[in-house]
């Protein structure tokens, strides 16, 4: 016997649980995005150490902010360090505010291409 309707307009139509993760990080100049990277999976506090010393950091040059969320991932002390190191700064964002961080609307441009 087939599900009454009420019963298949709830279903989901993916599987529950099995979403995939595909995180993008980079950099905004005024010349366009700069150091990227694609990581297949959450972001974690060791990819983003490993992100800002390997690719983010050799871009930085004396003076350049970087802009940063609140994500948890986002507060090592040794990403701090790597970056002030490189005579940048940083500059963390209102809790709760995506709308003022930059990159977002480069991101939203990109995520509505891949859609």
């Amino acid at each position: 016997m087939a599900a009454p309707r009420a019963a298949m307009a709830c279903a989901p139509a993916w599987p529950h649980g099995h979403w995939k993760t595909t995180t993008l990080i980079g950099g905004l100049r005024l010349s366009g995005i700069t150091a990227p990277m694609v990581l297949d999976g959450p972001m974690t506090g060791a990819w983003f150490l490993t992100y800002v010393e390997q690719i983010l950091v050799p871009t930085l040059r004396p003076g350049d902010i970087v802009i940063l969320d609140n994500l948890g991932a986002h507060k090592s002390a040794a990403a701090r360090r790597a970056i002030k190191a490189a005579g940048a700064s940083l500059l963390f964002l209102s809790p709760y505010s995506p709308d003022l961080n930059p990159i977002e609307n480069a991101f939203s441009k990109l995520k509505a291409l891949l859609r």
